[in-house]
């Protein structure tokens, strides 16, 4: 366990560091990282954790790199790229037992992980294959258990990750962080990357289970450290504002039977103020970033401004659903999905009234906006039911159930479509 637990921590930066020193092959400085881990494995058991672990694993890895090259044929090209350095602290110490000396706190470690964090999110990978290659080298987490996240099988996520670092290679994404313009279609892709992870164990897709909290936990993580690596980017503390805000609300969304609970009947008391305290800071310093920058806020700072306002109302009753429509009509102007609109109706509905919120969805479905997105007949149901139409209801709830992939949300609609025939047929 205590292996596990460093390698997790430190996998990152270990990855980092040594993509780079072997001239940016991803590849590569992972089978570097791996063989320093399987020799954490064989040595640490007896021997104790060192006292410097991400140290010790550096150190493993370096020298594995320089017995590489010595034997490749390019030994003396490459062995410019890795630099003296390598061979730190080799001289007659054993490789069993590697000192701190050739430690990760090297000044420039930090901007290894931001390279790390921008190759592996690179657009010109499909975002299944950004999502799962974030996960392994950013995350430290196996492909086995990336593929139980998603619930698909192994060998899927193993070809994901394999054809992300030949397309990598083939492509020849170097390994650094963009600068002027690219900077910020670059950075889009990485909290996108981020954001899907978030969802997919906020709301997941498939399956029985309505959140896979590790999920929502990893992408938590990859937000804070990529709000350090990049202090002065609005929209990375914009999105680390909205996971951590949305991230409080996970013990409540489901009951202790594995129900799905909907915000409206959510116990509060259970969400974590800790949560919404780092959320909130992070928010004011996207709004202040902004503000300085003379821009708009972003729309993950907008996202997380919706979050907030939602966070600050102690019941129902209480939240702020007018400011709530406006946020998403500034939303809807920087953004304009169909899912925001859809998300804006139902904050119109909220503050004007299901009236005016039906007119909004019916707008989506007359455009055929959204065909196979169960969401848009389940909102469709709600705002008929608050307006009294229980048959045309129930058809709505079944059809978005049919629709529903995941098990628990699909048990859900069925309730309410059976609870919208009882109405029906008690003229209610």
């Amino acid at each position: 366990m205590a292996v596990s637990a460093v390698w997790r921590i430190e996998a990152p930066r270990l990855i980092a560091g040594l993509t780079r020193l072997v001239g940016g092959d991803l590849g590569l400085a992972e089978d570097l990282a791996q063989d320093a881990l399987v020799a954490a494995l064989e040595q640490w058991p007896a021997d104790g954790v060192p006292r410097n672990p991400g140290a010790w694993l550096m150190t493993v890895a370096r020298r594995r790199a320089v017995d590489l090259i010595r034997r490749d044929q390019t030994y003396a090209r490459k062995l410019q790229l890795i630099g003296r350095d390598l061979e730190s602290g080799g001289s007659g110490a054993s490789s069993a037992a590697p000192g701190p000396e050739a430690a990760l706190d090297e000044p420039d470690i930090e901007d290894d992980l931001l390279r790390l964090v921008f190759t592996a999110c690179h657009p010109v990978l499909p975002a299944p294959a950004r999502v799962a290659l974030t996960l392994k080298l950013l995350g430290g987490l196996t492909t086995a258990e990336i593929a139980r996240a998603y619930l698909v099988p192994e060998p899927t996520i193993a070809q994901r990750i394999v054809r992300a670092k030949r397309t990598l290679a083939e492509k020849k994404v170097p390994f650094e962080v963009p600068e002027g313009p690219e900077l910020a279609e670059r950075l889009a892709s990485v909290l996108e990357v981020i954001y899907l992870i978030f969802n997919e164990g906020y709301a997941a897709t498939a399956g029985n289970d309505w959140t896979r909290p590790a999920l929502c936990d990893e992408a938590v993580r990859l937000a804070r450290v990529l709000s350090t690596l990049m202090p002065r980017e609005p929209e990375v503390h914009g999105l680390a504002a909205l996971l951590e805000i949305q991230s409080s609300r996970l013990a409540s969304r489901t009951s202790a039977d594995g129900r799905v609970v909907l915000l409206s009947d959510q116990d509060r008391g259970r969400w974590n103020q800790l949560f919404i305290r780092r959320g909130f800071a992070a928010l004011a310093t996207a709004e202040s970033l902004s503000t300085a920058a003379g821009r708009p806020s972003g729309p993950y700072a907008l996202q997380a401004a919706i979050a907030a306002s939602h966070a600050r109302a102690l019941t129902p009753e209480e939240t702020d659903w007018p400011t709530i429509a406006r946020l998403y009509g500034a939303l809807a102007a920087l953004v304009p999905t169909p899912v925001v609109a859809l998300n804006r109706a139902v904050a119109v509905a909220m503050a004007e009234g299901p009236a005016a919120g039906l007119s909004l969805v019916d707008q989506l479905v007359a455009a055929d906006a959204l065909p196979n997105y169960h969401l848009l007949p389940a909102v469709r149901a709600d705002l008929l039911t608050r307006l009294g139409r229980h048959a045309e209801a129930e058809a709505e709830f079944a059809r978005a159930a049919e629709l529903a992939t995941n098990a628990a949300e699909r048990a859900l609609l069925n309730q309410r479509a059976a609870t919208a025939g009882r109405s029906r047929s008690t003229g209610r």
